[in-house]
């Protein structure tokens, strides 16, 4: 047997100095010998990033005839496979069962989460049971780590923490019940405690008999008691060493004890300030048995170290809150701040500007690198976007999120969908970059877009026949908007139904989850065949499904199907995807784990604001922090002192830039706790300025075209007379009256504003609904049963959400009641026409217009009815000549220019507002153009004012050459961003 040294080696190689290089120079000057010394030995490295820096970083000190040693991983957060092959210690005599894959054992969890519920609760179903089952499994893994039985659940006295947290308990003890003969009936056992079992034969294994000539474990920071035990047994190896990364060996005693106990001590009530960067660091020594003090300095360098006097500057900032007062007493900090920049950006699309900024810089000077460094995923998409307007591609190591990838985002809509159908979603899948990826996809999007078009107009029914009715209904009617669209659609469309059938089990209540993942693998399949399933996103999701499919029979038996997207997304958004390599071979984007232990000549750390960099603590579903400490498990701010630790090691770089911004998704944000105690410290940092102009100015002018701002004036456009319009509806002269420019842009551009991409009814489709329950109720004899069946009618008809029907249509009905009364209680006045349309040619100009109603008094003369499902327009506004339109419909049927209706006098000109009035019991109000108190006394005096007005304004747009200006009412409409609006409003003209 190996006798182990009483003394253990183990070192530290500080901040200031890059971990990688320093390692490797270190292990140079003591183990190579000219022939194998140096290859004869294994290193063990946190992870595989750390593996490959430390790769490149053998190249660089000894070039391509270097053989270097054997590097094994063994991982912060899990124990990766090949250390089997590179620790050969391992006894295969007794092989150990195979860990649980990650999915199913969620499946199980949340079963078992479903089935079992304490007395009292109440239960947890579907998309609540899975995401719990996540924390779960955390917790499970956690207990593992740091070696707690789960018996210990049992014995925790909860008398003074609160009922839910007690409930909570008692779910969480479902582990010591049920899920370890869950677990063994798989032949399976939890990846945590298999890594310990792994790690405990290594133990053993190497105090009989080294792996190696010599053994280093570098860079390895995890506190777990195997761990642990693994590096007390490397450091006292009769060659072997552990190499920490930033142990703070000046620290004064006192700063280090306060730091807290690392154990539980009923002597000591105090709370460890597991925030702090060292805390991590003395736990892990103090469970090696290795005081602080037999930790030794490394000595080897490299050139890429930081200024020597950076490593105590990083000690005294994050000096413990009792010990910031030597703060005021610190003297010159120039020496140690050299080669500091700070830069506080307006919001977070101006801070990645000026990082890609900076990291273009970079790549101008020959073998100068630079890195980013962020936790926000966000930033570091925004960073590589703003470097791919060069041609810069670079690389983020931390991957994206599964579900932020094409693949991805695909599945979450059709998933969405299928759930509940949407036209929104719809649109948005269709026109997905994989589906029909490749030839044929300009003609598939074409359709899409007749498909956009057909369905951003109210009332369509809900689902997939509500689609093809809306098609069928177009198609079938050659006066409806979108007719010829319609008729081209319909065989697409037809085709397209088959997705909706292959989605016919998300329709089918609840339903085994086998069976809604085998309907979404067909719909993508049918929808971009082998596209979808291509790169490493597609491969990953592949890799996904097949896990789920291996899986079958695990996990809830049934689910609901609404809740299915809400799981798929839980999971997609935990599945990182890394790209492969390929990007800049000097600029590099880095998250914290792959930032450890490298580093390069200009360090960004971006990101820094309260909630990002440190990321705000999470809180545990299961677990409170006075129940985890009763455990011993880690607090959840342990986590951010591992960030510190991580921003602490990156500070320590020769040139470095700090960044945060001001603002982020345009609220304000608060500066990171890192940020403030290095402002408090060190005082206001110096702005990077490349080229000579501050960064923060050079982001914000990067998209400024040059020059001063000239804002566009009022516009005015003047076509000739010849080309103005000879015909206009009664509508469109209120249009050209009040806001000309709208009149030009509706009738002569052509442009309309679309309709939302929505099912839900509109104000629109309300208005047209009511005018087209009066038009069917007057032809049909406008009968009192017949109103109430078109009444029912408007209840049951399939375009009204449960919203509508449950507030609007109850407020409205008084009011079409009331309307429907007033036609009982007519006397001798009855309706005459509905949607009774007409023209006539006035001085060369051709006025049409359709009437609502059109009724014939008693006397024989004629009255036009025009409903408003809203509120009418005053008899002010149309003395002002702003509302013309049913005095112009009154001079179209006084000289006979209405169908089927003989010229006659016109006795009343009306609106029926169907705007409920509460102090009338919700009915509506009749109002006229004229009236007592208005400058017109009768509807003839408003007929001839209206005729009037229309003479006006032809004279002045139609035959005339004045400008279509915008109008003077102020407010909002469908053209502002046309005339933009915004430049010149309020700023006065200066003609």
């Amino acid at each position: 047997m190996t006798q182990l040294m009483s003394k253990p080696d183990v070192f530290s190689i500080p901040v200031h100095r890059a971990f990688a290089d320093a390692l490797v120079a270190g292990l140079i000057a003591r183990f190579a010998d000219g022939t194998l010394g140096l290859a004869e030995g294994l290193i063990l490295l946190p992870s595989n990033r750390a593996k490959s820096a430390v790769q490149a970083a053998f190249v660089r000190a000894g070039g391509a005839g270097l053989l270097m040693p054997r590097l094994a991983v063994i991982g912060d957060a899990d124990l990766d496979e090949s250390i089997g092959i590179a620790l050969d210690a391992i006894d295969v005599a007794e092989p150990i069962a195979p860990a649980i894959d990650t999915l199913r054992r969620r499946l199980l969890l949340a079963d078992l989460i479903e089935r079992h519920t304490p007395t009292g609760e109440a239960p947890i179903r579907g998309a609540a049971a899975f995401q719990l089952a996540d924390g779960l499994a955390r917790a499970i893994d956690q207990l593992h780590y740091e070696e707690v039985p789960v018996s210990a659940l049992v014995d925790l006295d909860l008398g003074a923490f609160a009922g839910h947290w007690q409930a909570s308990l008692a779910r969480l003890r479902i582990l010591v019940d049920h899920w370890p003969a869950v677990l063994a009936a798989t032949g399976h056992i939890d990846r945590a405690a298999r890594r310990n079992r792994l790690l405990e034969r290594v133990t053993a294994a190497w105090r009989s008999a080294p792996p190696a000539p010599f053994v280093v474990a570098a860079g390895i920071t995890t506190a777990a008691p195997a761990i642990a035990r693994l590096l007390r047994t490397v450091a006292g190896l009769e060659r072997g060493m552990v190499v920490l990364p930033g142990v703070d060996c000046g620290m004064a005693t006192e700063e280090w004890d306060a730091l807290g106990p690392t154990r539980p001590d009923p002597d000591n009530p105090a709370r460890p300030i597991e925030t702090h960067p060292q805390y991590h660091l003395k736990l892990l020594l103090d469970r090696m048995g290795v005081a602080r003090e037999e930790v030794r300095a490394w000595d080897a360098g490299s050139e890429f170290d930081g200024p020597e006097a950076r490593a105590a500057f990083v000690s005294l900032l994050f000096a413990p809150a009792d010990f910031t007062g030597q703060w005021q007493t610190t003297g010159d900090l120039s020496a140690a701040t050299a080669g500091i920049a700070g830069a506080v950006f307006a919001d977070d699309g101006q801070e990645a500007q000026g990082i890609a900024l900076l990291m273009r810089e970079a790549v101008e000077t020959p073998g100068r690198t630079a890195a980013l460094v962020t936790p926000d995923r966000g930033l570091a998409e925004r960073v590589a976007a703003a470097l791919a307007r060069w041609e810069i591609s670079v690389d983020d190591s931390a991957g994206q999120p599964l579900s932020r990838t094409p693949p991805g985002a695909l599945l979450l809509l059709l998933a969405e969908l299928a759930a509940s159908f949407d036209p929104v979603a719809l649109i948005a899948l269709l026109g997905h970059p994989l589906v029909r990826k490749g030839e044929g996809r300009t003609t598939w999007l074409d359709q899409v877009r007749r498909l956009d078009l057909i369905l951003r107009e109210p009332g369509l029914a809900p689902g997939w026949d509500g689609v093809s009715a809306r098609i069928a209904a177009r198609a079938a009617d050659p006066k409806a908007r979108g007719h010829p669209l319609a008729a081209e659609l319909a065989p697409w469309w037809d085709e397209l139904s088959a997705l909706g059938a292959a989605l016919a089990p998300f329709a089918a209540g609840q339903t085994p989850p086998a069976s809604l993942l085998a309907a979404l693998q067909g719909a993508l399949e049918w929808l971009s065949g082998d596209a979808v399933w291509t790169g490493p996103a597609g491969r990953a999701l592949a890799e996904m499904f097949d896990q789920w499919t291996l899986a079958r029979g695990d996990g809830p038996a049934l689910v609901d199907p609404a809740e299915f997207p809400a799981m798929l997304g839980q999971l997609l958004t935990q599945a990182s995807v890394r790209p492969p390599y390929g990007g800049h071979p000097r600029l590099f984007i880095w998250g914290l784990l792959e930032a450890r232990l490298q580093r390069a000549d200009l360090m960004i750390l971006g990101g820094l604001d309260e909630g990002r960099w440190p990321a705000a603590t999470q809180p545990d579903p299961w677990l409170a922090p006075g129940i985890r400490r009763l455990l011993g498990l880690p607090a959840p701010e342990r986590q951010q002192g591992m960030a510190a630790h991580d921003f602490a090691g990156a500070l320590g770089a020769r040139e470095i830039v700090v960044t945060r911004a001001a603002r982020s998704g345009g609220d304000p944000v608060v500066a990171s706790r890192f940020w403030l105690r290095l402002s408090a410290l060190a005082g206001d940092l110096p702005e990077p300025a490349p080229g000579g102009v501050p960064l923060t100015r050079l982001a914000a002018m990067l998209d400024v075209p040059p020059g001063d701002a000239r804002p566009a004036t009022r516009p005015a456009p003047r076509p000739p007379a010849d080309a103005r319009p000879r015909r206009i509806s009664v509508t469109g002269v209120d249009r050209l009256a009040r806001d000309p420019f709208a009149f030009y842009a509706d009738r002569m551009l052509g442009l309309s504003a679309l309709d939302p991409l929505s099912a839900a009814p509109d104000p629109r489709w309300r208005g047209t609904r009511v005018h087209r329950l009066f038009e069917d109720w007057v032809r049909g004899g406008a009968t009192r049963d017949g109103f109430e069946a078109e009444l029912t009618a408007l209840g049951a008809d399939p375009a009204l959400d449960e919203i509508a029907r449950a507030f609007w249509l109850p407020r409205i009905e008084p009011a079409l009641r009331w309307a429907a009364a007033q036609v009982w209680n007519a006397g001798g006045r009855a309706p005459l026409a509905v949607e009774a349309s007409g023209e006539i040619v006035v001085d060369g100009l051709t006025l049409h217009g359709k009437a609502d109603r059109i009724d014939r008094t008693e006397g024989g003369s004629l009255a036009i009815v025009d409903y408003k499902s809203g509120g009418a327009p005053s008899a002010k506004a149309a003395f002002d000549k702003l509302d013309s339109q049913l005095g112009l419909l009154g001079l179209i049927a006084q000289r006979g220019g209405m169908k089927d209706i003989a010229a006659a006098p016109v006795e009343a000109l009306e609106y029926w507002s169907l705007r409920p009035d509460r102090r009338a019991g919700g009915a509506g109000k009749i109002s006229n153009t004229y009236g007592s108190r208005s400058d017109l006394k009768s509807a003839e005096q408003a007929i001839d004012h209206a005729s009037d007005a229309l003479a006006e304004l032809a004279a002045l747009y139609l035959f005339g050459d004045a400008p279509f200006v915008p109008g003077e009412l102020g407010g909002y409409g469908d053209y502002d961003q046309l005339m933009r609006r915004d430049e010149w409003f309020g700023r006065g003209e200066a003609d």
